[in-house]
C-alpha cells in the first residue's frame, strides 16, 4: 500500500497558534507543541501535495542532531515521546508520534543564522555577480560547488512572504544587537562544523545550512529544526565534483523538476507527478538512513 502524506494536523478542541509551510504549532501555556506535517515548500511556495513521511525525516533527523552535537545545547527541546506530552496532546500519539516535539516557547530572532561551507545557491549567484556573500569577500577564480577555506557566517532576514533577504553580519548587529549576533555566529559555526565532520564520515557533504534561535533568560536557545534536508543541501560525497550543480539529497530535485517545466515561482503550485513526489521521498529517506545509520521505522 502506497504512503499517504499528511498535509495538516488537528488536534480536537485545540486551535493551532501558527501554521507554517511546514509545521503546524500548538501553544500550551509557556511551551509549544511543534508538529511536521508532510508539506514541502519549494521557492517559498508551499505545494499542494505532500511528500509521505517528510515529516517523519524531519522530526527524527533533528532529534538525532539536537543528541550528536555538544554545542547545540541550550536548546529548546523539552520531549519527542508524545507520553511526556502535557493533556491533551499525549492522547494523540497517532496524530503526533514520531513527527512531533514539545518545546519552550521563545521570542525567535528575526534572522536566520546561514552557514556556508560551499559555494552553491543563492552565495553562488552572488559571488558570480561580484556580490560578497553575506559581506565575506571570497577568492576569486571559485567554481560552482567549490569547498570554501573556511565556512562563513551568512545571515537572512526573515519573511513570511516572498524571499529571504541576504544581510551582512553588521546588519543583523544592527537589528537584533552585538552580543546576540556574536553568539548567534559562533555558536551556527561550531554546531556545522562538529556536523560537517560527522556527516562526511558517514559519505554525506553538508554544503550549507540554516539555524535559527530564541531568546531566553540566559541567552540564545537554539530552536526548530536543525540540520535537515528541508534546512540544509546536502550532497553525497562519493559524487561530489566542483564546478556544477550536485547530486542532492534535499529538496533540491524537486526544485530542478520545477525549474524544468518552466515553473514562475508563483502561487498556485503547478500539480506534482507521482514519480517527482515518489522520488523527492526516497531522498529524504536516504538521507536519514545515511545520517542516523538506521531506516525509517515503517508502520
Amino acid at each position: 500500500m502506497a504512503r499517504v502524506a499528511l498535509t495538516q494536523i488537528e488536534i480536537p478542541g485545540v486551535p493551532h497558534f501558527k501554521r507554517g509551510k511546514v509545521r503546524d504549532i500548538f501553544c500550551v501555556d509557556d511551551s509549544l507543541i511543534l508538529v511536521a506535517t508532510d508539506r514541502i515548500s519549494a521557492f517559498d511556495v508551499v505545494m499542494n501535495e505532500g511528500i509521505p513521511d517528510k515529516g517523519r525525516v524531519l522530526t527524527g533527523m533533528s532529534a538525532f542532531w539536537f543528541e550528536q552535537i555538544p554545542e547545540a545545547s541550550p536548546h529548546h527541546v523539552l520531549s519527542t515521546d508524545v507520553n511526556d506530552y502535557p493533556e491533551p496532546f499525549c492522547r494523540y500519539p497517532d496524530r503526533l508520534k514520531e513527527r512531533s516535539m514539545w518545546v519552550r516557547r521563545t521570542a525567535p530572532l528575526p534572522v536566520e543564522c546561514v552557514v556556508r561551507g560551499y559555494l552553491a545557491g543563492s552565495a553562488w549567484i552572488e559571488y558570480q555577480n561580484g556580490i560578497p556573500v553575506g559581506g565575506n569577500l571570497l577568492p576569486k577564480g571559485l567554481r560552482e560547488s567549490e569547498r570554501l577555506l573556511e565556512p562563513i557566517f551568512s545571515p537572512a532576514t526573515k519573511s513570511t512572504e516572498g524571499h529571504d533577504i541576504n544581510i551582512t553580519f553588521d546588519q543583523m548587529v544592527k537589528m537584533i544587537g552585538g552580543p546576540p549576533a556574536e553568539e548567534a555566529r559562533s555558536r551556527s559555526l561550531a554546531i556545522y562544523k562538529k556536523a560537517s565532520a560527522i556527516a562526511e564520515q558517514k559519505g554525506i557533504i553538508i554544503a550549507d545550512t540554516k539555524f535559527e534561535f530564541g531568546r531566553f533568560s540566559e541567552g540564545l536557545l537554539l530552536i526548530d529544526e536543525v540540520l535537515t534536508p528541508d534546512s540544509s543541501r546536502f550532497w553525497p560525497a562519493d559524487e561530489y565534483e566542483p564546478g556544477r550543480s550536485q547530486h542532492a539529497f534535499d529538496k533540491q530535485f524537486l526544485r530542478d523538476y520545477l525549474i524544468s517545466i518552466h515553473y514562475d515561482r508563483n502561487p498556485p503550485p503547478p500539480p506534482l507527478p507521482d514519480d517527482i513526489i515518489a522520488k523527492t521521498r526516497e531522498r529524504y529517506l536516504e538521507a536519514y538512513r545515511r545520517l542516523t545509520g538506521e531506516d525509517l521505522p515503517m508502520d
